[in-house]
């Protein structure tokens, strides 16, 4: 997606999640000069595997596995600084210098424990399928104007009268909810031990995204979770509590959406989905399973099982659009090599009626029946492919489809887990 015409990308999921973000960016970082999370918190787990090591990565940039990329955790993220700094000392251990690469927003708000206690209790009454670990509180506050940045730590005593109010209201919510009260002074022994370690990370770093590309440096945008998941865009309220498409990238790094030239979709060659809310072309049988099994389909973060099924065209045409997609990359290629026919799901009935709209209200995409046409599988391993030219024909055939229905280019084709195992097309 860098070429001399490219110089500011965002990499988005452009289905529910999960879809390989995390490699995708990690190639891309390759030839990138400063890499950007730019919403979501550690609900999101990309995943990059390095011959025979894995990473997780929860809120650091996946760029940080590039010496050569100073990685920002953006304004639009909710930053958990517990998780951030057990996240940095494992990469430390294992040998990844991060001295003087990591940025953090100032303007960043801060998840903290009584974030998460308050969405444990939620999720009890209303089973949205959270991961748990406080995101969506902490969004809650942040737009109730109510929130805590890291900007706060610089004061002392002004955070102290700061939580005060803060866990005030949070235990008389607790209270009606049933739980029990969160600590002022565990909060305040958490964020005396942490901030030390963090706000010598902290700047402003819209000016510092905004200089690098008026020096001509190439920066990358990192999304997490998926479009269908965006709360504005996506399976309301089966959503996260951000902006997952690309319109949330200006607003999460701090630049203007002029400065963004290249918006790039990543997609599974089939469709996975975490948690409750419709998956219409999921697949009920030993279809499903298969493709649970043998893709490894279960949470980075969570461990969760993902929820399977064939690739969907209106998901993916609907992302093309809210998002704005000029290339597409489809990873998990090769989790399809074993099956002899592949679904593929090209639109919806919906009251007898074919659209290929996805409808806004959830009730009405339960109801839809997804309308198939089968493609031939290839049974031959597509793991060794570095070209186009290495796949198998029907391989070729079935990406040509997808990219016919989806109406956006394929730029990539992932093919295993590993660094190497990618086409660029």
């Amino acid at each position: 997606m860098f070429d001399p015409k490219t110089q500011c990308v965002v990499v988005v999921g452009a289905q529910w999640g999960d879809e390989g973000k995390g490699k995708l960016v990690d190639v891309l970082s390759e030839r990138a000069d400063c890499v950007v999370r730019y919403q979501g918190g550690a609900n999101a787990g990309h995943t990059v595997v390095i011959g025979e090591e894995q990473f997780i990565l929860q809120q650091i940039p996946s760029g940080i596995l590039h010496a050569g990329a100073r990685c920002v955790i953006g304004n639009g993220v909710v930053l958990d600084p517990e998780t951030l700094f057990q996240e940095l000392d494992g990469l430390t251990q294992r040998g990844v210098d991060i001295t003087g690469r990591l940025f953090v927003s100032e303007r960043a708000h801060l998840v903290l424990p009584y974030h998460k206690l308050l969405d444990a209790a939620s999720e009890k009454s209303q089973k949205i399928g959270t991961t748990g670990r406080g995101i969506g509180p902490t969004y809650e506050d942040k737009y109730g104007r109510r929130g805590v940045r890291v900007i706060d730590l610089r004061d002392g005593k002004a955070l102290r009268a700061l939580l005060e109010v803060r866990l005030d209201r949070a235990n008389r919510l607790l209270a009606m909810m049933g739980a029990g009260p969160a600590s002022l002074d565990e909060h305040l022994a958490l964020l005396e031990r942490l901030a030390p370690r963090l706000l010598p990370l902290a700047t402003d770093t819209g000016l510092l995204v905004h200089r690098a590309l008026r020096a001509g440096k190439r920066v990358l945008l990192e999304g997490a979770q998926g479009a269908l998941l965006d709360v504005d865009h996506g399976t309301y309220p089966y959503v996260t509590s951000s902006n997952t498409t690309a319109g949330g990238a200006s607003i999460g790094s701090g630049i203007g959406p002029t400065a963004i030239d290249g918006v790039l979709g990543v997609v599974k060659a089939y469709t996975t989905r975490v948690g409750n809310g419709p998956l219409p072309t999921e697949a009920m049988g030993e279809g499903g399973k298969a493709l649970q099994r043998i893709g490894g389909e279960f949470g980075a973060v969570t461990g969760r099982p993902r929820r399977c099924g064939w690739f969907d065209a209106n998901v993916v045409r609907y992302s093309v659009r809210v998002n704005g997609l000029t290339g597409l990359a489809v990873t998990k290629l090769d989790v399809l090599d074993t099956f002899s026919e592949i679904p593929v799901g090209t639109g919806y009935r919906l009251h007898g009626e074919l659209t290929e709209e996805l409808p806004a209200e959830v009730e009405q995409l339960e109801r839809v029946e997804p309308v198939y046409e089968t493609l031939p599988g290839w049974k031959k391993s597509t793991e060794g492919a570095r070209r186009m030219a290495d796949l198998p024909p029907e391989a070729r055939a079935y990406l040509d489809r997808l990219q016919d229905l989806a109406g956006a280019p394929i730029r990539y084709v992932s093919v295993g887990t590993r660094r190497d195992q990618i086409i660029e097309v």
